[in-house]
């Protein structure tokens, strides 16, 4: 068995991890630079209520501070400060949702409009946004003492202002989780195997890499040897970092690995795996042309690990 990591095909680009932009950290304190910001005609504010954004045209409504709704240019409205792009300044506007003016169908959550932002290069000024609003969303109290929290730093730092003095800080989470394609057979080969997972909850021929959470104390190398190990009792070998990607739906940090199994028996934990089974590219090219077989579509990383792997652009949708 060839326990070596073929890292000879690059992994294509992976969806919603480009066009970083400037986040100004050291202006979220700075009063007067976010009055100014806020003001310029160039500035655009994305309107979200609760966890779910102001959508027009099925995008995502990036608009000028004055063709916002009403209630998202009060005082009472979060400003949160997202950053800059090309020029233009960034911000959300979080409102209570009790009080979001147009109909229940123009609001929508990130998993709606993801399409609509894939190779778009507003897609991380959209996902730093509603990854920021769904922690204020979630995060109402202090878990230290129950007491009340006050936004500062433009959003991006929860404060304690219970009465007793507690003042704890508490700043946004990100949950990291690895996402492996574990292989078998020496890499490259017809024989060789790629090893996928189909979930409880998932129609008949859905399959996919398979994920889990990092653990405290854990390496990511070893979360990837776990949770393969306990989903699916396969054992893993080597393992190889290759990419990662933003996923805060609501907080996740999806980081990517190829990894050769040391065991290929395959004893299902039925939990959370249904099923899994080892498929050679053969095997996915006769799947994905008779419709039995189904994988995760261009916005995963899922998706990129399995064509980098396969080598050839996979038409998938889901």
């Amino acid at each position: 068995m060839n326990d070596r990591v073929d890292d000879s095909r690059p992994l294509p680009q992976v969806a919603l991890s480009s066009f970083a932009h400037d986040r100004h950290g050291l202006e979220r304190t700075d009063a007067d630079w976010l009055a100014r910001a806020w003001s310029d005609p160039t500035t655009r504010v994305l309107a979200i209520a609760g966890n779910r954004m102001l959508v027009r045209d099925g995008a995502p409504a990036w608009l000028p501070v004055a063709e916002l709704p009403a209630v998202a240019q009060e005082e009472g409205a979060l400003r949160l400060l997202v950053g800059e792009h090309e020029g233009a300044t960034y911000f959300a506007a979080v409102v209570d949702p009790a009080r979001a003016p147009h109909p229940a169908e123009q609001w929508q959550g990130t998993r709606d409009v993801l399409e609509a932002v894939l190779e778009s290069e507003r897609g991380p000024l959209l996902l730093h946004a509603m990854g920021m609003a769904e922690w204020h969303w979630a995060t109402r109290f202090c878990v230290r003492c129950g007491g009340p929290l006050t936004a500062s730093h433009a959003g991006h730092v929860l404060v304690c202002s219970s009465k007793k003095g507690c003042g704890r800080q508490h700043f946004p989470r990100t949950d990291p989780a690895v996402i492996m394609l574990v292989t078998d057979g020496e890499p490259g080969s017809p024989e060789e195997r790629c090893l996928l997972g189909h979930a409880q909850v998932w129609p008949e021929g859905r399959y996919s890499t398979l994920a889990g959470f990092v653990e405290p104390g854990e390496t990511f190398e070893d979360a990837v040897r776990r949770e393969v190990q306990e989903e699916t009792g396969v054992g893993v070998g080597a393992v190889t970092y290759v990419g990662n990607q933003p996923w805060p739906l609501p907080a996740s940090l999806m980081i990517g690995f190829r990894a050769r199994a040391a065991t290929t028996a395959i004893d299902v934990d039925g939990a959370e795996i249904a099923h899994a089974a080892w498929f050679t590219r053969d095997d996915i090219a006769r799947g994905l042309a008779d419709g039995s077989l189904l994988l995760p579509g261009p916005v995963s990383i899922s998706h990129a690990l399995i064509q980098g792997w396969y080598g050839a652009p996979l038409a998938t949708s889901w």
